[in-house]
Order: structure tokens, then C-alpha cells, then sequence
């Protein structure tokens, strides 16, 4: 059974990076046809997709980010990252990774979440 852990930072200060580390057990990060996600939810707020990295190291970003985030990998720590550049209280609320199955195109596996405040 895959499972996915967010850790991080829970404070952030405006204007500063905000970075976040989903840790994958269970399964290979690089194992074919898997592609690992952020995902966000603000208060009061529907999900949003933050940006994806395949299993061959391909990555996707959502353009409302305006290019301020950046997602990495760790193949040997089978982990994967997020870090947030330039964060603003708009950028709070809970992050989650998630395993997303290319084949059968659904999310099966998330992480419990992570919540982000941002502080002034």
C-alpha cells in the first residue's frame, strides 16, 4: 500500500519560500505511469492543483502560480518537493501530495495534508 507524508514548515513569513517535502512509501517515485502532485485547498475553498511530477522527472505547473513554484525529486530518498516562492496570506491553507494514476487518470493515493499559515 503506497502511502504519502507532506512535511514542512506549518509558518511561513509573507514574501518568503515555503517549501515542502512529500515522502512516498510503498512504491517508487519513478515506478511507470505514476505522476506525483501538489494540491492546496484554502479556507473556505475548493481544491486547486498546484503542479505534477511524472515518473520519468517531467514536470507541470498550474499557471495561475505565475511561475513561483518549483516541484524537485529525490529519487533515492523517494521524495519529492514544492517549494513556493514569494508566498502571500493568499497562499495559506492545507498542501497535500498525491499520487495520480496515468493510466486510469484519478488521484488514488493523497497525504493526510500539511496546513500553511502565512504570516505578515
Amino acid at each position: 500500500q503506497v502511502q504519502l507524508q507532506e512535511s514542512g514548515p506549518g509558518l511561513v513569513k509573507n514574501s518568503q519560500t515555503l517549501s515542502l517535502v512529500c515522502t512516498v512509501s510503498g512504491g517508487s517515485i519513478t515506478a511507470n505511469n505514476y505522476y506525483w502532485n501538489w494540491i492546496r485547498q484554502a479556507p473556505g475553498k475548493g481544491l486547486e492543483w498546484i503542479g505534477a511530477i511524472g515518473f520519468n522527472g517531467r514536470l507541470w505547473y498550474n499557471p495561475s502560480l505565475k511561475s513561483r513554484g518549483s516541484i524537485s525529486r529525490d529519487t533515492s530518498k523517494n521524495e519529492f518537493t514544492l517549494q513556493l516562492m514569494s508566498v502571500t496570506p493568499e497562499d495559506r491553507g492545507v498542501y497535500y501530495c498525491a499520487r495520480f494514476i496515468g493510466d486510469n487518470k484519478y488521484f488514488d493515493n493523497w497525504g493526510q495534508g500539511t496546513q500553511v499559515t502565512v504570516s505578515s
